[in-house]
Protein backbone atom coordinates (compact mmCIF):
# COMPACT_ATOMS: atom_id res chain seq x y z
CA UNK A 1 0.00 0.00 0.00
CA UNK A 2 1.81 3.45 -0.96
CA UNK A 3 1.73 6.18 1.73
CA UNK A 4 -1.35 8.98 0.18
CA UNK A 5 -2.29 12.21 1.16
CA UNK A 6 -4.38 15.12 -0.61
CA UNK A 7 -2.70 17.50 -2.84
CA UNK A 8 -5.63 19.98 -1.87
CA UNK A 9 -5.13 19.61 1.38
CA UNK A 10 -1.53 20.27 1.35
CA UNK A 11 -1.81 23.37 -0.72
CA UNK A 12 -4.48 24.62 1.86
CA UNK A 13 -2.00 24.04 4.57
CA UNK A 14 0.70 25.85 2.73
CA UNK A 15 -1.79 28.63 1.93
CA UNK A 16 -2.44 29.75 5.59
CA UNK A 17 0.85 28.57 6.93
CA UNK A 18 3.58 29.95 5.03
CA UNK A 19 2.77 33.89 4.56
CA UNK A 20 1.67 33.71 8.92
CA UNK A 21 5.08 32.13 9.59
CA UNK A 22 6.84 34.76 7.16
CA UNK A 23 4.57 37.63 9.48
CA UNK A 24 5.34 36.24 12.71
CA UNK A 25 8.78 34.66 12.63
CA UNK A 26 12.13 36.36 11.66
CA UNK A 27 14.66 33.47 9.85
CA UNK A 28 18.00 32.93 9.45
CA UNK A 29 18.33 29.93 7.68
CA UNK A 30 21.80 28.10 6.36
CA UNK A 31 22.29 24.71 4.56
CA UNK A 32 18.96 24.42 2.75
CA UNK A 33 20.93 22.38 -0.33
CA UNK A 34 21.78 19.59 2.10
CA UNK A 35 18.29 19.04 2.08
CA UNK A 36 17.97 16.59 -1.34
CA UNK A 37 15.23 17.41 -3.91
CA UNK A 38 13.85 14.29 -4.25
CA UNK A 39 13.74 10.28 -2.96
CA UNK A 40 12.63 9.72 0.94
CA UNK A 41 14.77 11.22 2.96
CA UNK A 42 14.95 11.63 7.00
CA UNK A 43 15.50 15.28 8.69
CA UNK A 44 16.60 14.27 12.16
CA UNK A 45 16.74 17.38 14.62
CA UNK A 46 16.93 18.33 17.81
CA UNK A 47 13.44 19.00 19.88
CA UNK A 48 13.41 22.36 22.49
CA UNK A 49 9.85 23.17 22.05
CA UNK A 50 6.18 22.28 21.37
CA UNK A 51 6.70 25.58 18.55
CA UNK A 52 9.28 24.31 17.06
CA UNK A 53 7.73 21.76 14.23
CA UNK A 54 6.54 25.35 12.65
CA UNK A 55 9.98 26.89 12.24
CA UNK A 56 11.35 23.43 11.39
CA UNK A 57 8.12 22.76 8.55
CA UNK A 58 8.67 26.10 7.47
CA UNK A 59 12.47 25.66 6.73
CA UNK A 60 11.97 22.09 4.98
CA UNK A 61 9.51 23.87 2.84
CA UNK A 62 11.22 26.33 1.68
CA UNK A 63 14.06 23.90 0.84
CA UNK A 64 11.79 22.57 -1.71
CA UNK A 65 10.16 19.67 0.32
CA UNK A 66 6.85 18.68 1.81
CA UNK A 67 7.50 18.07 5.14
CA UNK A 68 5.87 14.83 7.01
CA UNK A 69 5.82 14.53 10.80
CA UNK A 70 5.47 11.54 12.69
CA UNK A 71 2.40 11.69 15.33
CA UNK A 72 0.92 9.61 18.38
CA UNK A 73 -1.96 7.08 16.72
CA UNK A 74 -4.24 7.99 18.98
CA UNK A 75 -4.60 11.68 16.83
CA UNK A 76 -5.78 9.83 14.02
CA UNK A 77 -9.23 8.73 15.99
CA UNK A 78 -10.53 12.27 15.85
CA UNK A 79 -12.55 13.11 12.52
CA UNK A 80 -11.78 16.43 11.98
CA UNK A 81 -7.51 16.15 13.28
CA UNK A 82 -7.69 12.90 11.56
CA UNK A 83 -8.80 14.21 7.82
CA UNK A 84 -6.38 17.30 8.06
CA UNK A 85 -3.27 14.69 9.00
CA UNK A 86 -4.49 12.46 6.97
CA UNK A 87 -5.43 15.04 3.83
CA UNK A 88 -1.67 16.01 4.43
CA UNK A 89 -0.07 12.65 4.77
CA UNK A 90 1.06 12.40 7.97
CA UNK A 91 2.22 9.28 9.82
CA UNK A 92 0.84 7.60 12.68
CA UNK A 93 3.45 5.83 15.04
CA UNK A 94 1.69 2.60 16.91
CA UNK A 95 3.66 3.31 20.04
CA UNK A 96 1.25 0.49 21.45
CA UNK A 97 3.02 -2.22 19.69
CA UNK A 98 5.39 -3.87 21.25
CA UNK A 99 7.64 -4.56 17.90
CA UNK A 100 9.53 -1.68 16.53
CA UNK A 101 9.01 -2.48 13.27
CA UNK A 102 5.44 -2.77 13.31
CA UNK A 103 5.55 0.86 15.28
CA UNK A 104 7.27 2.43 12.50
CA UNK A 105 5.77 0.61 9.45
CA UNK A 106 3.37 3.18 7.54
CA UNK A 107 6.82 5.65 8.58
CA UNK A 108 8.87 2.78 6.42
CA UNK A 109 5.96 2.87 3.28
CA UNK A 110 6.61 6.34 3.05
CA UNK A 111 10.74 6.67 2.99
CA UNK A 112 9.96 3.68 -0.05
CA UNK A 113 7.22 6.00 -1.79
CA UNK A 114 9.73 9.32 -1.53
CA UNK A 115 8.25 11.26 1.40
CA UNK A 116 10.11 13.51 3.51
CA UNK A 117 9.68 12.37 6.41
CA UNK A 118 10.58 14.68 10.14
CA UNK A 119 11.81 13.13 13.24
CA UNK A 120 12.82 14.30 16.46
CA UNK A 121 15.51 11.29 17.72
CA UNK A 122 15.14 11.95 21.26
CA UNK A 123 10.54 11.65 21.34
CA UNK A 124 9.97 14.61 23.24
CA UNK A 125 11.29 17.90 23.99
CA UNK A 126 14.61 17.86 25.58
CA UNK A 127 14.86 17.84 29.82
CA UNK A 128 18.50 18.83 29.28
CA UNK A 129 18.93 21.94 31.41
CA UNK A 130 20.97 23.86 28.92
CA UNK A 131 18.54 22.66 26.31
CA UNK A 132 21.14 20.83 24.54
CA UNK A 133 19.81 17.38 22.44
CA UNK A 134 19.49 14.54 24.42
CA UNK A 135 20.56 10.76 23.89
CA UNK A 136 18.20 9.66 20.97
CA UNK A 137 15.65 6.83 20.50
CA UNK A 138 16.82 4.39 17.72
CA UNK A 139 13.58 4.78 15.62
CA UNK A 140 15.69 6.97 13.08
CA UNK A 141 18.37 4.54 12.22
CA UNK A 142 16.03 1.60 12.11
CA UNK A 143 14.25 3.47 9.31
CA UNK A 144 17.12 4.48 7.73
CA UNK A 145 19.09 1.02 7.93
CA UNK A 146 16.00 -0.61 6.65
CA UNK A 147 15.28 1.87 3.87
CA UNK A 148 18.57 2.82 2.59
CA UNK A 149 17.16 6.72 3.44
CA UNK A 150 19.62 9.71 4.20
CA UNK A 151 19.38 11.23 7.26
CA UNK A 152 19.71 15.00 7.22
CA UNK A 153 20.74 16.01 10.69
CA UNK A 154 19.45 19.85 11.76
CA UNK A 155 19.66 21.92 14.31
CA UNK A 156 17.16 24.66 15.83
CA UNK A 157 17.18 27.59 17.97
CA UNK A 158 15.06 30.28 19.20
CA UNK A 159 11.37 28.28 19.58
CA UNK A 160 12.35 27.89 23.39
CA UNK A 161 12.16 31.81 23.21
CA UNK A 162 9.16 31.42 21.67
CA UNK A 163 7.18 29.19 23.69
CA UNK A 164 9.48 27.56 26.59
CA UNK A 165 8.54 23.71 27.19
CA UNK A 166 6.31 23.71 30.02
CA UNK A 167 7.56 20.27 31.28
CA UNK A 168 11.43 22.56 31.26
CA UNK A 169 13.59 21.67 33.88
CA UNK A 170 13.98 23.93 37.04
CA UNK A 171 17.54 24.54 36.30
CA UNK A 172 20.12 26.44 34.51
CA UNK A 173 18.71 28.10 31.01
CA UNK A 174 15.43 26.20 30.95
CA UNK A 175 14.74 27.70 34.39
CA UNK A 176 15.56 31.57 33.13
CA UNK A 177 12.52 30.96 30.67
CA UNK A 178 9.18 31.75 31.54
CA UNK A 179 6.65 29.97 30.66
CA UNK A 180 3.70 30.61 28.12
CA UNK A 181 3.89 32.23 24.46
CA UNK A 182 5.92 35.24 23.74
CA UNK A 183 5.15 36.10 20.02
CA UNK A 184 6.75 39.75 20.60
CA UNK A 185 9.52 41.17 20.03
CA UNK A 186 9.37 38.56 16.77
CA UNK A 187 11.57 35.98 17.55
CA UNK A 188 14.16 34.79 15.14
CA UNK A 189 14.39 30.99 14.03
CA UNK A 190 17.75 29.39 13.52
CA UNK A 191 17.93 26.24 11.54
CA UNK A 192 20.87 24.76 10.23
CA UNK A 193 20.86 21.66 7.91
CA UNK A 194 24.29 19.47 7.65
CA UNK A 195 25.17 17.07 5.03
CA UNK A 196 23.82 13.64 5.46
CA UNK A 197 25.53 11.66 8.15
CA UNK A 198 27.47 8.77 6.88
CA UNK A 199 26.21 5.49 8.16
CA UNK A 200 27.38 3.36 5.55
CA UNK A 201 29.57 1.79 8.26
CA UNK A 202 26.15 -0.43 9.62
CA UNK A 203 24.53 -0.89 6.21
CA UNK A 204 23.66 -4.61 5.93
CA UNK A 205 24.33 -5.35 9.35
CA UNK A 206 21.68 -6.81 11.35
CA UNK A 207 19.31 -4.10 13.56
CA UNK A 208 20.68 -5.35 16.59
CA UNK A 209 20.55 -3.24 19.77
CA UNK A 210 24.58 -2.37 19.56
CA UNK A 211 23.79 -1.44 16.01
CA UNK A 212 21.47 0.81 16.27
CA UNK A 213 22.34 2.35 19.40
CA UNK A 214 25.93 3.11 17.72
CA UNK A 215 23.88 4.75 14.63
CA UNK A 216 21.63 6.87 16.81
CA UNK A 217 24.54 7.99 18.75
CA UNK A 218 26.04 9.40 15.21
CA UNK A 219 22.99 10.82 14.36
CA UNK A 220 22.61 12.64 17.88
CA UNK A 221 26.34 13.76 17.46
CA UNK A 222 26.18 15.07 14.24
CA UNK A 223 23.09 16.90 15.45
CA UNK A 224 24.73 18.29 18.61
CA UNK A 225 27.77 20.01 16.44
CA UNK A 226 25.59 21.92 14.55
CA UNK A 227 23.34 23.37 17.27
CA UNK A 228 27.34 24.11 18.90
CA UNK A 229 27.67 25.92 15.91
CA UNK A 230 24.41 27.94 16.05
CA UNK A 231 25.17 29.01 19.84
CA UNK A 232 29.03 29.12 19.94
CA UNK A 233 28.91 27.22 23.00
CA UNK A 234 30.76 23.88 23.92
CA UNK A 235 28.42 21.02 24.33
CA UNK A 236 28.23 18.83 27.43
CA UNK A 237 30.53 15.63 26.73
CA UNK A 238 28.03 13.77 27.97
CA UNK A 239 24.36 13.86 26.62
CA UNK A 240 21.41 13.79 29.50
CA UNK A 241 19.56 10.74 29.35
CA UNK A 242 16.11 11.40 30.41
CA UNK A 243 15.53 7.83 31.43
CA UNK A 244 18.26 7.41 33.35
CA UNK A 245 17.39 10.28 35.11
CA UNK A 246 13.96 9.52 35.78
CA UNK A 247 14.74 6.46 37.62
CA UNK A 248 17.42 7.53 39.40
CA UNK A 249 14.32 9.88 40.92
CA UNK A 250 12.11 7.28 41.25
CA UNK A 251 14.68 5.61 43.19
CA UNK A 252 15.51 8.14 45.50
CA UNK A 253 12.09 9.13 46.17
CA UNK A 254 11.52 5.24 46.78
CA UNK A 255 14.13 5.24 49.22
CA UNK A 256 12.77 8.43 50.96
CA UNK A 257 9.57 6.91 51.64
CA UNK A 258 11.37 3.67 52.99
CA UNK A 259 10.04 3.27 56.64
CA UNK A 260 12.83 2.77 59.38
CA UNK A 261 13.94 -0.53 59.74
CA UNK A 262 13.56 -0.97 63.42
CA UNK A 263 16.83 -1.40 65.84
CA UNK A 264 17.42 -4.71 66.28
CA UNK A 265 19.16 -6.29 69.86
CA UNK A 266 21.34 -9.41 70.19
CA UNK A 267 20.01 -12.22 71.87
CA UNK A 268 19.36 -11.45 75.36
CA UNK A 269 20.18 -7.54 75.34
CA UNK A 270 17.12 -4.57 75.57
CA UNK A 271 17.39 -2.12 72.93
CA UNK A 272 17.41 1.38 73.60
CA UNK A 273 13.67 1.94 73.59
CA UNK A 274 13.10 -1.28 76.05
CA UNK A 275 15.41 0.55 78.13
CA UNK A 276 13.40 3.69 77.89
CA UNK A 277 10.27 2.00 78.56
CA UNK A 278 11.69 0.24 81.57
CA UNK A 279 12.94 3.70 83.36
CA UNK A 280 16.68 2.67 82.39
Amino acid sequence: MSHGYSPAWRGLTVGILRPLLFGLLKRDWRGRENVPGEGGVIIAANHISESDPLALAHFVYESGRFPVFLAKSTLFDTMVVKSMLRGTGQIPVHRDSDDPAHALKDAEQALRDGECLVFYPEGTCTRDPELWPMTGQTGVARMALSTGAKVVPVASWGAHELLPYKKGEQTGLAATLKKGLHPFPRKTMKVVAGPPVDLSRYAGRPLTRETLRAATDEVMAAITALLAGIRGEQPPKERYDHHRVLEERRRAAAEAFKPAVPEQAAPGRETAAERKADGS
